[in-house]
């Protein structure tokens, strides 16, 4: 028996389908889950020893790759002066400049743990400020698992085909709009009934959680103007794309100013860090200024700080940027030819450093269309790759991530795995 399968035996005992995420567990895919003992670069080792290329990246934070020295420097040196303190540091204070910097909506800051602290707060923040209770998302758009987000949410739920999740109360659902995502007519119709009442409206701009799903065009142009109409809030989560589809997120790529952004993953370089922020007189009613209440014991940890810290700046490159979209499309267009050769349905398409794969005729644009993809065909491609030292997001409906160590011979080892794996798995 291998480690991996040990391990996961074992862990099936204490921790709930033996992850502490699901879709960690390999359940839309099947098989062993890996458990990996160490990364480095574009590579990752499992307990048995294997290698594999890794397109999971931690999720996105690892966007200068695995255990970049410079990183995992700043973080020795942080935890040399102590863990955690529960009081304010210099660090958080750098950090919150340089978001705020980097992202011009963005003029005041909080930090916390996770990418759902922060949506949870920015929600709960927009509630109190606009004094309204309805909120707005869209079906197949991953906010992390605050109760009123779990209502048709993507991410792990769609892994397991789960569109709900049990344990949110009916009054939590019906404070929560669901619409299809790039439909606009679905949002004028919502606002034309329910204007009034909209807290919020909060949007992956670009999708991660169904699979990579842009905006067309006029989607996020539509949900800015109604929003600035009828005094709501819009919230851009870009916990996946900010920092990582260009060096200002999805709002610098297409100028759409939100009055909300919430962050995590690379803001962390690789550690739980999250942020919400806005506009000054949004922020401004969070404790102790105003009467919405969010605290958070480890928020501004200093060795995550150290961490992020450290990530942004290096990543202060333009040329970065230019060369991880340049090498993320490169791999999207060699796999795309090479699944036509060998006559099977599938697509690509990618922004930054985020790929999406679809054995679809075209590119999705809505959940409904990543649903009707082939997930089996999928799955087999996932395993044969695994095989060959590759290691994709185990769901057919997760984005992959590319990383700056993705240089030209990782790029083109995975497109020759890659090769014999389309070969093997052709109808």
């Amino acid at each position: 028996m291998s480690k991996n399968q040990e391990l996961f035996d074992r862990a099936c005992h204490h921790i709930p389908g033996g992850v502490n995420s699901p879709v960690r567990a390999f359940g839309s895919v099947g098989g062993t889950p890996r458990f990996i003992e160490r990364a480095e670069g574009a590579y990752v080792w499992d307990a048995d020893g294997n290698q594999y290329i890794d397109y999971v990246g931690s999720w996105g934070p690892a966007i200068l790759g695995h255990a970049h020295p410079e990183v995992v420097k700043a973080v020795q040196d942080a935890a040399t002066k102590g863990l955690s303190f529960g009081a304010p540091t210099a660090g958080e204070v750098e950090l919150a400049d340089l978001i705020c910097q980097r992202l011009p909506s963005i003029e005041k800051v909080r930090l916390v743990s996770s990418g759902t602290e922060a949506t949870m707060s920015a929600i709960r923040l927009a509630r109190g400020f606009t004094g309204r209770n309805l909120i707005v998302k869209f079906e197949g758009c991953y906010h992390g698992h605050a109760d009123s987000l779990l209502v048709k949410a993507g991410s792990g739920l769609l892994t397991f085909g789960n569109p709900t999740s049990a344990g949110v109360p009916e009054d939590f659902i019906r404070h929560t709009l669901v619409l299809d995502y790039n439909n606009i007519e679905a949002v004028k119709a919502a606002f034309a009934e329910h204007g009034d009442q909209i807290a919020c409206v909060i949007v992956e701009p670009v999708a991660g959680n169904m699979n990579l799903i842009k905006p067309v065009a006029g989607f996020l142009e539509t949900l800015r103007e109604l929003c600035t109409e009828h005094g709501s809030v819009l919230i851009f989560d870009e916990v996946m794309t900010g920092f990582r589809a260009g060096p200002q997120g999805v709002q610098g790529l297409t100028g759409i100013k939100p009055d909300m952004t919430t962050l995590a993953k690379v803001i962390g370089g690789g550690m739980p860090v999250g942020a919400f922020g806005g506009r000054s007189d949004i922020m401004d009613a969070i404790a102790p200024l105003g009467g919405v209440y969010q605290a958070g014991t480890l928020s501004g940890n200093p060795v995550a700080v150290a961490a992020g810290l450290t990530t942004l700046k290096l990543l202060d490159n333009t040329e970065f940027y230019q060369q991880l979209s340049a090498q993320t499309q490169k791999l999207a267009q060699g796999l795309e030819a090479l699944a036509k050769a060998e006559g099977i349905t599938f697509c690509t398409d990618s922004v930054g450093g985020m790929l999406g794969l679809y054995f679809s005729e075209s590119i999705p644009t809505s959940f409904a269309e990543v649903s009707a993809s082939n997930t089996a065909k999928f799955n087999q491609f996932f395993h044969a790759m695994l095989d060959e030292g590759v290691y994709w997001a185990p769901s057919a409906f997760e984005a992959s991530f590319t990383s700056g160590a993705h240089d030209d011979v990782i790029i083109q080892a995975t497109l020759d795995a890659a090769a014999k794996v389309f070969k093997k798995i052709k109808d």
